[in-house]
């Protein structure tokens, strides 16, 4: 990797934070500057544009927030199990960069005017809903979840219920919906998709 592409590299990691706590609008040059240590020249040097920088740090962010939110699914044999540990590491575990959840957070963000921002939220919502789905589709092909499971209303009850969820407990200050979410979506879970084993 080229000296270039590792100081790219490190605008975007320095820079993920900043615009995942203020948003792009919100995230000044003068900040961008202090979070890299660069001048607006150094960072131009790397990025056409703001708007380019503010692209690549959403996809970086999230990518940490994706992995930390899978984080030992594939070591789980049964998929109902796979998913209800998805639920705990999203509840339960903090992705390294702050602000919270970067899908959430660009989304609202991005939805009255930025369409770059708002396409790379749209591609980030449709992998994780495809992943999630695909475990679904898993689990009743192996007959740990019951025939007739619709995969993709799955995948969408848990990202809807968890994002809202997360939504609620930032707004309130305290995690009591993500509890709550976390365990209605178990019980739902083991009492209406667990196949018979």
């Amino acid at each position: 990797m080229s000296k270039g592409d590792q100081t790219r590299q490190r605008i975007v990691a320095q820079a993920a934070g900043l615009f995942n706590r203020r948003g792009y609008d919100g995230a000044s040059m003068s900040e961008l500057m202090e979070a890299t240590g660069l001048e607006k020249g150094g960072i131009y040097r790397h990025f056409s544009s703001k708007e380019e920088l503010a692209a690549e740090a959403f996809d970086y962010a999230w990518q940490h927030a994706l992995d930390v939110r899978m984080r030992n699914l594939d070591s789980v044999a049964n998929k109902v199990d796979a998913l209800k540990l998805f639920i705990t590491n999203f509840v339960e575990l903090h992705p390294p960069i702050p602000g919270g959840c970067p899908l959430l957070n660009t989304a609202i963000d991005a939805d009255d005017g930025n369409l770059v921002l708002r396409q790379r939220a749209r591609k980030a919502l449709r992998g994780w809903h495809k992943g999630l789905a695909q475990l679904v589709t898993d689990g009743i092909r192996r007959k740990e979840m019951k025939r007739g499971t619709d995969p993709q209303q799955m995948a969408t009850a848990i990202i809807s219920s968890l994002e809202g969820a997360l939504m609620m407990s930032r707004l309130e200050g305290n995690k009591k919906a993500l509890c709550e979410v976390k365990s209605y979506l178990e019980t739902y879970l083991d009492s209406q998709v667990r196949g018979a084993e």
